[in-house]
């Protein structure tokens, strides 16, 4: 069972590295919706400052991970500092449900990545070396370490609430793989509970309490999300709402209307250009 599949598929990861080796002078990151963040702080020390907040010091190997929606500085220490530093989105505006579950800073030591070791070596040793096709080697590298660390964010028990939680849960799981992977399906509370290996009311209890929202508004969610990519890319309304679940183009847009508030188009168009839809 490939938890991730479905969402890797409809929301198109790509990562830019921008800083791979000495962090010479501080730079600044600014906001920008749907865009995350991997600082990677492999010898030396850095500071973080963010927008409204104290500053933060490393001084020990570590991995930063920033999606939150405000301006940040990253600069080095004392001493200087080797760092590999990257930017990630999925898919285009609002980064889609991955983007939203992550959190908004975390910081991991490095030696509780022990799987990742050696991915970061390999980034390393491209970033060392100045030969053909370094930059994209490097991007293609930070695409695999955003996977990598959402297996860890999974795996580890780091998330305690929503979706990567519930994809970290070994019976959620299952059930959500299966809506991720087929909308269209007229899913019942019953069908998801029996997909789990649980019984129904159990079932609907241990999901809200896990995602924060009942099973109907997840698959709705899911099923609107899906609809903004699948416009973006082209496909017409009366398609994407045949692919996603619904009979017409007037039941998705009822649905666009209900979870947020616009049409299809403006929804669309809104999460394009970075803007937040309407409550």
């Amino acid at each position: 069972m490939d938890r991730l599949a479905a969402l890797l598929t409809n929301f198109h990861l790509s990562a830019s590295v921008f800083n791979a080796g000495t962090l010479g002078a501080a730079s600044r990151h600014p906001r920008e919706e749907g865009v995350g963040y991997l600082h990677v702080l492999t010898q030396g020390a850095i500071y973080l400052r963010v927008q409204g907040a104290n500053e933060q010091r490393f001084d020990k190997p570590v991995l930063i991970l920033m999606t939150e929606q405000q301006d940040h500085d990253l600069g080095p220490g004392i001493g200087g500092a080797e760092t590999l530093c990257g930017s990630f989105r999925f898919g285009t505006g609002n980064g889609g449900p991955i983007y939203q579950a992550l959190p908004g800073l975390l910081a991991i030591p490095l030696d509780e990545l022990g799987t990742l070791a050696g991915l970061l070596e390999l980034m390393l040793q491209e970033a060392r070396n100045d030969q053909c096709g370094r930059q994209a080697a490097l991007d293609r590298l930070c695409e695999v370490l955003v996977i990598r660390l959402l297996r860890h964010l999974m795996d580890s028990g780091t998330m305690d609430s929503g979706l990567l939680a519930g994809l970290a849960h070994p019976k959620l799981a299952k059930a959500l793989t299966a809506m991720h992977r087929e909308p269209a399906v007229d899913w019942t509370l019953s069908g998801l509970a029996e997909i789990a290996g649980m019984s129904r009311a159990r079932f609907a209890v241990v999901f809200r309490e896990t995602l924060g929202l009942t099973p109907a508004v997840c698959l709705a969610q899911w099923r609107v999300s899906l609809a903004q990519a699948l416009l973006r890319d082209g496909l017409p309304l009366g398609m994407v709402a045949n692919k996603v679940g619904y009979g017409s183009g007037s039941a998705l847009a009822k649905a666009f209307r209900r979870h947020l508030g616009c049409s299809p188009v403006r929804g669309t168009r809104m999460a394009v250009q970075g803007e937040p839809t309407p409550s």
